[in-house]
C-alpha cells in the first residue's frame, strides 16, 4: 500500500487518523443534542437526510473512478476521510474568503458570531486535494456530505483543479451566497472580531484560523490574506487582554 503522505511527509502527523475525527461519526441529531446540551437554541436549519442523500447523489453524477475532493479549511488538517493519497492543488477561477459567519454554536453563536472560510469567485486558490480509492467513494463521500451539507451554506461542486501540472476534476464545496451566513461583504473589523471571539462547540474561531495558515505553510503555501487576517486577529486579542 502506497503512502498517502509520501508527497507531503511533513503532514505526517499532523492530519488527524480519520478514525479520531469528530467528524467521521457526525449526525444531526448528535449535533442537536450538544447544541441542547449547551442551552444553546436550536436555530440552525439541519438538512432532512433525504434531502442531503439526494445532493449527494445528484453531486456525484456522472463520476467513476477515484475521486479527489479540494479542501481549503479545516478539512486540511480533519478531513475525517479514509484518503489514499493528499497533494497541494491549485483551484482556478477561486479563492479562499473568510465570509462565513457562525451564529449556531459550532464555532461562535449569535451573542459572538465566529468566522470560517468558503470558497469563492477569485484569481486562484491554493490547498490541498485528497485523493479517495474508488470503492470508497461511497462511504466516504456519505460521510463528508454529512459534515459540509449538514444544512445550507455551501453547493457541492466539481470544479478543476491543478495538481503537480496535472488537470483535474476535484469534489469541493462552495459558498451559496443565498444563505445569511454567507456574508460577502463583510467588513473587515467584523472578520477580525469575529475570528477573535467567536467560539462554539467544535472550537474557536481563532484555532481554525490560525490552524489553516499553519497546515497551508506546511505545503508550501503561504495565504497572504489568511495571514493578514491573522496577524489582525493578533493584536486584536492581545488589545483585549491587556486592557
Amino acid at each position: 500500500m502506497s503512502d498517502p503522505f509520501r508527497h507531503h511527509p511533513g503532514l505526517r502527523g499532523r492530519i488527524k487518523p480519520f478514525a479520531e475525527s469528530y467528524f467521521r461519526t457526525i449526525t444531526t441529531e448528535r449535533v442537536r443534542a450538544t447544541l441542547v446540551e449547551r442551552g444553546l437554541p436550536l436555530s440552525f436549519p439541519f438538512h432532512p437526510d433525504a434531502l442531503r442523500e439526494g445532493l449527494r447523489r445528484e453531486a456525484l453524477t456522472g463520476h467513476a473512478g477515484d475521486l479527489w475532493v479540494f479542501a481549503y479549511g479545516s478539512l486540511i488538517w480533519d478531513p475525517a476521510l479514509d484518503f489514499a493519497e493528499l497533494r497541494r492543488a491549485h483551484a482556478p477561477g477561486h479563492a479562499r474568503r473568510f465570509i462565513l459567519v457562525d451564529r449556531h454554536g459550532g464555532r461562535g453563536t449569535a451573542e459572538a458570531p465566529g468566522l470560517m472560510a468558503a470558497l469563492d469567485h477569485g484569481p486562484g486558490c491554493e490547498g490541498v486535494a485528497f485523493r479517495i480509492a474508488a470503492e470508497k467513494v461511497e462511504t466516504e463521500t456519505e460521510i463528508l456530505f454529512r459534515r459540509e451539507m449538514i444544512g445550507p451554506g455551501y453547493h457541492a461542486r466539481f470544479i478543476p483543479v491543478d495538481i503537480a501540472g496535472q488537470k483535474v476534476r476535484a469534489l469541493s464545496f462552495l459558498a451559496d451566497h443565498d444563505d445569511p451566513s454567507m456574508e460577502g461583504d463583510i467588513a473587515r473589523a467584523m472578520q477580525v472580531r469575529y475570528a477573535a471571539t467567536g467560539m462554539g462547540f467544535l472550537g474557536t474561531s481563532y484555532d481554525y484560523l490560525a490552524s489553516t495558515v499553519a497546515h497551508l505553510a506546511e505545503v508550501g503555501i503561504e495565504d497572504r490574506e489568511a495571514s493578514a487576517l491573522l496577524a489582525e486577529v493578533r493584536a486584536y486579542r492581545e488589545g483585549i487582554s491587556g486592557a
